[in-house]
């Protein structure tokens, strides 16, 4: 209802509103307070995992072997940290797993592990920007919804003051206005961080598919390694066992056999 003079500054008119469009209000003040707190928790969380992994893939880079990298990775309580780390353990767990298997097997199931690890270190990370998306879409038809029962309200007022005079009709459409002006101080930031979060994460799963790949490198040359170890090992022998051949043939004639032409 329309009754008497109005303070029309936004906490004036925030006391004079309907007792449903102060709810509206409120929730949409709480939703962009939600929006801002993911904001920082999210940056904070995306920072410290991409220059972990920056750090362990440089590392990753340097090494010369899984092994290597594994002991280069490793933190103060003699554990692997960050994603990039829990990729490499899983590679080292599969191949100690499968040392009784084939080189091709092995290569393929610590590519499964890695695609799945990267997928769900994806999932966590992008875990609560949904909330942004919920926001940034839904606010502004919030707010006008609570506009518009504002608006109602305030022909109601105007059908029983029985007057048209403006200044006895915008106090309420006024009121009513500043639901729809909430909401979109709600929506556009919502709208814009998740923009800015989906960017970071796709570029944080670019990071670990690079790392996925530098262990499928490393794992590769370790196969390749461990296959030419025993043939390696045989050829001395080998060599060690030719000149033993001819000693009894020697010993039992004590010359060398004559060639008849």
């Amino acid at each position: 209802m329309i009754t008497g003079p109005h303070d029309l500054s936004p906490w004036g008119m925030f006391m004079a509103a309907d007792i449903f469009v102060k709810a509206v209000m409120i929730g949409l003040a709480f939703a962009s307070v939600v929006t801002w707190t993911i904001w920082v928790a999210k940056a904070l969380e995306l920072a410290s995992a991409k220059a972990a992994a920056r750090g362990a893939l440089r590392r990753l880079e340097a090494a010369g072997s899984l092994v290597e990298a594994a002991e280069a990775g490793a933190g103060r309580t003699g554990r692997l940290l960050g994603d990039v780390a829990i990729l490499l353990g899983a590679a080292l767990d599969e191949t100690q797993r499968s040392a009784d298997l084939g080189e091709e097997g092995i290569k393929e199931r610590v590519s499964i592990a890695l695609s799945r690890i990267e997928a769900r270190s994806g999932r966590v990370m992008a875990r609560g920007t949904g909330l942004l998306a919920t926001i940034g879409s839904t606010a502004p038809f919030v707010g006008l919804f609570g506009t518009v029962w504002g608006i109602m309200n305030a022909f109601i007022g105007i059908s029983q003051a029985k007057t048209t005079n403006l200044a006895v009709v915008a106090p309420g459409i006024a009121e009513a206005l500043l639901a729809t002006a909430i909401g979109l101080v709600a929506a556009i930031p919502a709208v814009i961080i998740y923009n800015v979060f989906a960017r970071s994460i796709a570029g944080y799963r670019a990071m670990l598919s690079d790392a996925s790949g530098e262990i499928l490198r490393h794992l590769s040359r370790d196969l390749e390694r461990r296959s030419r170890q025993p043939s390696q090992a045989a050829r001395p022998q080998l060599q060690a066992t030719e000149p033993q051949a001819a000693q009894p043939f020697l010993s039992a004639t004590g010359s060398m056999p004559l060639v008849q032409t």
